[in-house]
């Protein structure tokens, strides 16, 4: 995505929801969105944006010319396809900062007075929404900077043998792998991190939370779920965790399990410590292999939870 050049063409306020909003001057956003808009509020859409690069399109379709704000949107942008970002990424204009936190909404149809006098709306499938992160004014004018989020991966290897070298760790790296290739599939940034430590309680304890601390969006270990003397993963995960979230790893055995019943005796868990996502997996690749294929079909939807999007 070319990100040179991007800037404010328009800012758009209406004092009711439905109706076109109309140009002005400039904007003020605060931590409920844009003072005085109809769809200010503490929940996550507090700002729409629109690019003209989704409107000109639209002006082919219909045949006419549409204004700034036709589409009820607070910002119109150039310079950027805004419907390829993501949630969570960030947008900083002047001295305002946006996180984005919705790619498109339900079209109300007949019933919007939008759709009634536009005949169609591009809103639903190309514009975004934000929440404001810094207060301040916008304009036309304005030039936008745009960060993508950058999602930050630990994995954590627990061995004896692996950390004395006596051993080639394979799960860790294959969860590097897997991970990687799981957020790039969405054009998602990511950076990820691996570390092979001891078999030692403390040693985990004090990894976790620096990950948590340094802002890891999710830790992986693998090793240490099994019932031998030298196996506590899950035991110091469990009782550093804000919040278990068991089904995921219930339904990993028990899918697994059926098959081949040593599946059920991982005593692995899940869930969240402060706003990372911790998972305690198994030390075999084929258990990585089949763990990560069922996690990564909840995993984004976990993160937005934990960020407060609704992403249902």
């Amino acid at each position: 995505m070319n990100t040179k050049n991007i800037k404010v063409l328009s800012v758009n306020i209406s004092e009711k929801k439905g109706i076109i909003k109309k140009p002005v001057d400039r904007i003020e956003l605060n931590e409920l969105g844009v003072k005085n808009d109809a769809h200010a509020g503490n929940w996550q859409r507090q700002v729409s944006l629109l690019g003209e690069e989704s409107i000109g399109k639209f002006e082919k379709e219909a045949g006419r010319k549409i204004n700034y704000g036709e589409f009820a949107e607070n910002i119109t942008t150039e310079g950027i396809e805004l419907f390829n970002t993501s949630p969570l990424d960030r947008l900083i204009i002047g001295e305002t900062e946006l996180e984005i936190t919705q790619i498109g909404k339900k079209c109300h149809g007949s019933s919007c007075a939008i759709f009634k006098e536009v005949g169609n709306c591009v809103m639903p499938k190309e514009g975004i929404f934000a929440r404001v992160l810094k207060n301040g004014t916008v304009q036309a004018g304005d030039r936008i900077e745009y960060l993508p989020k950058v999602y930050k991966v630990h994995v954590i290897t627990l061995s004896d043998r692996a950390f004395e070298g006596a051993y080639e760790d394979k799960s860790g790296p294959r969860i590097v792998e897997l991970t990687r290739k799981y957020f790039e599939d969405q054009n998602n940034p990511v950076h990820t991190e691996h570390t092979i430590i001891p078999d030692d309680p403390e040693a985990l304890k004090i990894l976790l939370l620096r990950a948590v601390e340094e802002g890891s969006d999710v830790v992986f270990t693998t090793g240490g779920t099994g019932v031998g003397p030298r196996d506590f993963t899950p035991e110091v995960v469990k009782e550093m965790l804000d919040k278990e979230i068991p089904g995921v790893m219930e339904a990993i055995r028990l899918k697994f399990g059926m098959e081949k019943p040593n599946a059920l005796l991982s005593r692995g868990v899940a869930g969240t410590i402060k706003e990372t996502l911790v998972y305690t997996l198994p030390g075999s690749v084929k258990a990585v292999n089949e763990y990560c294929h069922e996690l990564f079909k909840t995993l984004k939807h976990l993160i937005l939870m934990i960020h407060a999007i609704d992403a249902h």
